[in-house]
Protein backbone atom coordinates (compact mmCIF):
# COMPACT_ATOMS: atom_id res chain seq x y z
CA UNK A 1 0.00 0.00 0.00
CA UNK A 2 1.59 3.16 -1.14
CA UNK A 3 1.48 5.68 2.01
CA UNK A 4 2.18 8.81 -0.40
CA UNK A 5 -0.17 9.54 -3.51
CA UNK A 6 1.26 12.43 -6.14
CA UNK A 7 -1.26 14.96 -6.46
CA UNK A 8 -2.98 15.18 -9.62
CA UNK A 9 -2.25 18.33 -11.54
CA UNK A 10 -5.31 20.08 -12.95
CA UNK A 11 -5.94 20.98 -16.22
CA UNK A 12 -6.79 24.34 -14.83
CA UNK A 13 -7.26 26.49 -12.16
CA UNK A 14 -7.95 30.19 -10.59
CA UNK A 15 -6.92 32.51 -8.56
CA UNK A 16 -8.09 35.60 -6.86
CA UNK A 17 -6.69 38.84 -8.67
CA UNK A 18 -8.27 41.90 -6.57
CA UNK A 19 -11.45 40.32 -5.71
CA UNK A 20 -12.10 38.20 -9.08
CA UNK A 21 -11.63 35.08 -9.51
CA UNK A 22 -9.24 34.61 -12.83
CA UNK A 23 -8.60 31.46 -14.61
CA UNK A 24 -5.42 30.04 -15.26
CA UNK A 25 -4.79 27.04 -17.65
CA UNK A 26 -2.33 24.66 -16.36
CA UNK A 27 -0.27 22.40 -18.41
CA UNK A 28 3.01 20.57 -18.21
CA UNK A 29 5.93 20.73 -20.80
CA UNK A 30 8.88 18.27 -21.78
CA UNK A 31 11.00 21.36 -22.34
CA UNK A 32 10.75 23.21 -19.01
CA UNK A 33 13.02 23.56 -16.23
CA UNK A 34 10.78 25.25 -13.72
CA UNK A 35 7.33 26.65 -13.04
CA UNK A 36 6.63 29.16 -14.96
CA UNK A 37 3.71 31.65 -15.62
CA UNK A 38 2.81 33.31 -18.76
CA UNK A 39 0.19 35.51 -20.53
CA UNK A 40 0.10 34.72 -23.98
CA UNK A 41 -0.74 37.00 -26.91
CA UNK A 42 -4.03 34.93 -27.12
CA UNK A 43 -5.72 33.75 -24.36
CA UNK A 44 -5.85 33.93 -20.45
CA UNK A 45 -2.62 32.91 -18.27
CA UNK A 46 -0.58 29.52 -18.44
CA UNK A 47 0.80 28.08 -15.71
CA UNK A 48 3.62 25.71 -17.24
CA UNK A 49 4.97 22.93 -15.23
CA UNK A 50 8.38 21.02 -15.91
CA UNK A 51 7.86 17.42 -16.66
CA UNK A 52 8.55 16.11 -12.61
CA UNK A 53 6.68 19.55 -11.02
CA UNK A 54 4.53 18.85 -8.30
CA UNK A 55 1.10 20.53 -8.34
CA UNK A 56 1.44 21.83 -4.52
CA UNK A 57 4.85 23.18 -5.45
CA UNK A 58 3.04 24.75 -8.63
CA UNK A 59 0.33 26.12 -6.68
CA UNK A 60 2.61 27.91 -4.35
CA UNK A 61 4.18 29.14 -7.06
CA UNK A 62 1.52 30.94 -8.79
CA UNK A 63 0.31 32.42 -5.59
CA UNK A 64 3.73 34.37 -4.94
CA UNK A 65 2.72 35.75 -9.02
CA UNK A 66 -0.34 37.00 -7.81
CA UNK A 67 1.14 40.72 -8.04
CA UNK A 68 2.84 40.07 -11.00
CA UNK A 69 -0.38 38.54 -12.73
CA UNK A 70 -2.45 41.64 -11.17
CA UNK A 71 -0.13 43.94 -12.72
CA UNK A 72 -0.26 42.76 -16.24
CA UNK A 73 -3.75 41.32 -17.14
CA UNK A 74 -5.19 44.55 -17.75
CA UNK A 75 -2.95 45.21 -21.02
CA UNK A 76 -3.56 41.97 -21.87
CA UNK A 77 -5.73 41.82 -25.34
CA UNK A 78 -9.28 41.70 -25.81
CA UNK A 79 -10.17 38.66 -28.81
CA UNK A 80 -11.94 39.81 -31.14
CA UNK A 81 -14.28 37.66 -33.52
CA UNK A 82 -14.56 37.76 -37.27
CA UNK A 83 -18.34 38.77 -37.48
CA UNK A 84 -20.34 41.39 -38.79
CA UNK A 85 -19.85 44.55 -36.84
CA UNK A 86 -16.17 44.13 -35.58
CA UNK A 87 -13.65 45.95 -36.92
CA UNK A 88 -10.39 44.70 -37.88
CA UNK A 89 -7.34 46.32 -39.41
CA UNK A 90 -6.35 45.40 -42.96
CA UNK A 91 -2.74 46.70 -43.71
CA UNK A 92 -2.91 48.85 -40.55
CA UNK A 93 -6.26 50.46 -41.85
CA UNK A 94 -9.35 50.07 -39.76
CA UNK A 95 -12.26 47.96 -41.68
CA UNK A 96 -15.79 47.05 -40.89
CA UNK A 97 -16.64 43.27 -41.16
CA UNK A 98 -20.24 43.49 -43.05
CA UNK A 99 -22.20 40.76 -44.62
CA UNK A 100 -22.92 40.59 -48.14
CA UNK A 101 -26.55 38.59 -48.03
CA UNK A 102 -24.66 36.21 -50.44
CA UNK A 103 -24.52 32.50 -50.23
CA UNK A 104 -21.39 32.47 -52.53
CA UNK A 105 -18.66 35.14 -53.63
CA UNK A 106 -15.46 36.06 -52.20
CA UNK A 107 -14.19 38.60 -49.89
CA UNK A 108 -14.99 42.14 -51.13
CA UNK A 109 -13.50 45.43 -50.17
CA UNK A 110 -16.00 48.46 -50.64
CA UNK A 111 -16.14 52.21 -49.10
CA UNK A 112 -18.91 54.16 -48.00
CA UNK A 113 -19.57 57.03 -46.28
CA UNK A 114 -18.45 55.77 -42.69
CA UNK A 115 -15.14 54.07 -44.19
CA UNK A 116 -13.12 51.13 -45.74
CA UNK A 117 -15.26 47.48 -45.44
CA UNK A 118 -14.86 43.94 -45.74
CA UNK A 119 -17.76 42.48 -47.43
CA UNK A 120 -17.87 38.76 -46.83
CA UNK A 121 -20.04 35.96 -48.18
CA UNK A 122 -21.36 32.73 -46.93
CA UNK A 123 -23.90 31.59 -44.40
CA UNK A 124 -22.99 33.00 -40.87
CA UNK A 125 -21.77 30.15 -39.63
CA UNK A 126 -19.25 29.90 -42.25
CA UNK A 127 -18.03 33.52 -42.00
CA UNK A 128 -15.16 33.81 -39.82
CA UNK A 129 -13.42 30.79 -41.81
CA UNK A 130 -14.20 32.49 -45.26
CA UNK A 131 -12.54 36.25 -44.18
CA UNK A 132 -9.74 34.06 -42.48
CA UNK A 133 -9.00 31.97 -45.62
CA UNK A 134 -9.04 35.40 -47.38
CA UNK A 135 -6.68 37.21 -44.76
CA UNK A 136 -4.22 34.36 -45.29
CA UNK A 137 -4.34 34.44 -49.01
CA UNK A 138 -3.47 38.29 -49.08
CA UNK A 139 -0.97 38.03 -46.68
CA UNK A 140 0.64 34.96 -48.70
CA UNK A 141 0.94 37.81 -51.53
CA UNK A 142 2.93 40.25 -49.25
CA UNK A 143 5.18 38.15 -47.75
CA UNK A 144 6.06 36.27 -50.98
CA UNK A 145 6.46 40.17 -52.71
CA UNK A 146 8.57 41.03 -50.03
CA UNK A 147 11.00 37.93 -49.22
CA UNK A 148 11.81 38.28 -52.85
CA UNK A 149 12.72 41.68 -52.57
CA UNK A 150 14.93 40.80 -49.49
CA UNK A 151 16.55 37.38 -50.51
CA UNK A 152 17.82 39.10 -53.92
CA UNK A 153 18.87 42.14 -51.92
CA UNK A 154 20.98 39.28 -49.47
CA UNK A 155 21.78 37.08 -52.58
CA UNK A 156 19.88 34.28 -50.50
CA UNK A 157 17.36 31.60 -51.56
CA UNK A 158 13.58 31.24 -50.56
CA UNK A 159 12.84 27.28 -50.43
CA UNK A 160 9.51 27.74 -49.38
CA UNK A 161 7.05 29.83 -47.30
CA UNK A 162 4.22 28.68 -45.28
CA UNK A 163 1.71 30.33 -42.87
CA UNK A 164 1.02 29.67 -39.76
CA UNK A 165 -1.15 31.00 -36.72
CA UNK A 166 1.18 31.04 -33.76
CA UNK A 167 0.50 32.13 -30.53
CA UNK A 168 3.63 33.77 -29.85
CA UNK A 169 5.80 33.85 -33.01
CA UNK A 170 5.38 36.23 -36.14
CA UNK A 171 7.85 34.31 -38.14
CA UNK A 172 10.66 31.51 -38.58
CA UNK A 173 13.42 30.30 -40.49
CA UNK A 174 15.45 26.59 -40.75
CA UNK A 175 18.72 26.72 -41.74
CA UNK A 176 17.58 24.95 -45.19
CA UNK A 177 15.59 27.81 -46.32
CA UNK A 178 12.11 27.15 -45.26
CA UNK A 179 9.97 30.25 -43.77
CA UNK A 180 7.27 30.18 -41.90
CA UNK A 181 4.83 33.17 -40.88
CA UNK A 182 2.42 34.50 -39.02
CA UNK A 183 -0.75 35.05 -41.07
CA UNK A 184 -1.60 38.07 -38.61
CA UNK A 185 1.22 40.27 -39.94
CA UNK A 186 -1.68 41.24 -43.00
CA UNK A 187 -3.38 43.49 -40.58
CA UNK A 188 -0.30 45.49 -39.30
CA UNK A 189 0.86 48.53 -41.34
CA UNK A 190 2.76 47.08 -44.04
CA UNK A 191 6.25 48.45 -42.77
CA UNK A 192 5.49 45.87 -39.59
CA UNK A 193 4.98 42.85 -42.36
CA UNK A 194 8.40 44.52 -44.13
CA UNK A 195 10.09 43.87 -41.04
CA UNK A 196 9.51 40.61 -40.20
CA UNK A 197 10.01 39.37 -43.95
CA UNK A 198 13.52 41.03 -44.00
CA UNK A 199 14.13 39.32 -40.47
CA UNK A 200 13.95 35.64 -41.34
CA UNK A 201 15.77 36.45 -44.57
CA UNK A 202 18.29 37.56 -42.67
CA UNK A 203 18.49 34.50 -40.38
CA UNK A 204 19.35 33.22 -44.00
CA UNK A 205 22.92 34.48 -43.74
CA UNK A 206 23.15 34.59 -39.77
CA UNK A 207 21.14 31.95 -37.83
CA UNK A 208 21.18 34.01 -34.58
CA UNK A 209 19.96 36.97 -33.05
CA UNK A 210 24.01 38.96 -32.87
CA UNK A 211 25.06 41.72 -33.91
CA UNK A 212 25.97 40.38 -37.27
CA UNK A 213 22.85 39.33 -38.07
CA UNK A 214 21.23 43.05 -37.34
CA UNK A 215 23.64 44.52 -39.65
CA UNK A 216 22.02 41.77 -41.69
CA UNK A 217 18.28 42.66 -41.25
CA UNK A 218 19.51 46.75 -41.65
CA UNK A 219 21.07 45.93 -45.06
CA UNK A 220 17.82 44.41 -46.07
CA UNK A 221 15.67 47.26 -44.62
CA UNK A 222 17.14 50.32 -43.22
CA UNK A 223 14.23 51.04 -41.67
CA UNK A 224 14.04 47.93 -39.19
CA UNK A 225 13.46 49.89 -35.89
CA UNK A 226 10.05 51.31 -37.25
CA UNK A 227 8.49 47.94 -37.46
CA UNK A 228 10.68 46.19 -34.45
CA UNK A 229 9.03 48.77 -32.29
CA UNK A 230 5.36 48.38 -33.07
CA UNK A 231 5.05 45.17 -32.76
CA UNK A 232 6.59 45.32 -29.39
CA UNK A 233 4.37 48.45 -28.86
CA UNK A 234 1.40 46.75 -30.80
CA UNK A 235 1.63 42.87 -31.20
CA UNK A 236 -0.36 41.54 -28.62
CA UNK A 237 -3.52 42.99 -29.72
CA UNK A 238 -2.55 41.79 -33.32
CA UNK A 239 -2.26 38.51 -32.21
CA UNK A 240 -6.01 38.39 -30.61
CA UNK A 241 -7.86 38.98 -33.78
CA UNK A 242 -9.72 36.00 -35.25
CA UNK A 243 -9.57 34.63 -31.64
Amino acid sequence: MKLFSRTKIPASTEVNIDGRMVAVAVRTHARARSYRLSIPHSGGPVLTLPPHGRWPDAEAFLLRQTNWLAARLPRAASPVSFAPGSTIPLRGVDHLIVASGKVRGKVEIETDDEGPMLVVPGDPEHQARRLTDWLKAEAEIDLNRQTAIHAATLGVTVRSLKLRSQATRWGSCSSTGNLNFNWRLILAPEFVLDYVAAHEIAHLVEMNHSAAFWATVGKALPDKDRGRAWLKAHGRQLMAYGV
